[in-house]
């Protein structure tokens, strides 16, 4: 294989254009073949000296520009990973636990298992000595999170199992941010519950729906995690809520619409009615009740 790379060197300085996208084609082939660190440095260097021959003599730039890019991050994320595999299976040990796995210039790269003295443990991906990318982490409390980590926290898409503490028999599917639901995220409770919808800072924020395991439903706007701003409330026994909300409460203007045809609407304050409230009935009759 080797023979082959130095004999493009002669190809290289070629002005056919045909001989210039051969050379990019079979670069392709040698850095997707190989497997020792010396070809691939040589392939980098024949790739660096076919960008600068192009860039001289302004042969079809425009026509090879995106396959030499192309070749640059290839050839760069491939030689990455060969010195990482050339490290593998390595032990370090410290004061929190121990690490068996892929290692470069000293640090956590690649793939490998932390073993916490405290009965944890975390297996997948790293980078720069921090959990990067998919992975694995086990509490010894039994809890368990699946998923995308950046920086060593909990980021990006992942799935995390409760099996001990208040949250027992939970389970949370969705964005991660810092270590905390943030974006997109389905909450399953043991309880039979669930909400779907936005988060923030670990909390329920912005658009979402909770479903109630007795069957009522709640679709609209939270903060903080409360039922806060706009919202629909489906009661299981028909009638519905359409109004404002605060902490969890109706408060503020609201309609509720009763499974005989009949609507009340009127102002709300901490769950309770107040002030006027206008009844129209199926039927078309107009009644008033006052709250106080």
């Amino acid at each position: 294989m080797e023979s082959n790379i130095f004999k493009l060197n002669d190809k290289i300085y070629s002005n056919n254009n045909n001989t210039l996208l051969d050379i990019v084609n079979t670069l392709n082939k040698l850095i997707n073949r190989s497997k020792d660190n010396h070809i691939i440095k040589t392939l980098g260097d024949v790739i660096t000296k076919l960008n600068s021959i192009i860039n001289e003599n302004k042969i079809n730039v425009e026509l090879i520009r995106n396959d030499i890019f192309s070749l640059y991050n290839k050839f760069n994320k491939r030689f990455a990973e060969l010195k990482v595999d050339n490290t593998k299976n390595k032990e370090l040990k410290y004061e929190t636990g121990r690490y068996v796995g892929q290692v470069l210039n000293g640090l956590k790269e690649g793939k490998g298992i932390f073993y916490g003295n405290n009965g944890d443990k975390y297996e997948g991906e790293w980078k720069n000595d921090k959990m990067e990318g998919k992975g694995i982490f086990y509490w010894s409390s039994g809890n368990i999170y699946e998923g995308d980590w950046i920086n060593g926290n909990m980021e990006g898409k992942g799935i995390k199992y409760w099996y001990s503490g208040s949250c027992q028999g939970d389970r949370y599917e969705g964005d991660w941010k810092d270590g905390k639901h943030e974006g997109k995220g389905i909450y399953y409770y043991n309880s039979g519950d669930k909400y779907e919808g936005s988060w923030r800072n670990g909390q329920k924020e912005g658009k979402g729906i909770y479903y109630w395991n007795d069957g009522d439903r709640y679709e609209g706007d939270w903060k903080n995690g409360n039922m806060d701003g706009r919202g629909i409330y489906y009661y299981n026994n028909g009638k519905i809520y359409v109004g404002d909300y605060k902490n969890n409460k109706k408060d503020g203007k609201g309609i509720v619409y009763y499974k005989n045809g009949d609507r009340m609407m009127g102002d709300y304050s901490k769950d309770k009615k107040i002030g006027k409230h206008i009844r129209l009935t199926k039927i078309g009759d107009i009644k008033i009740e006052k709250f106080y």
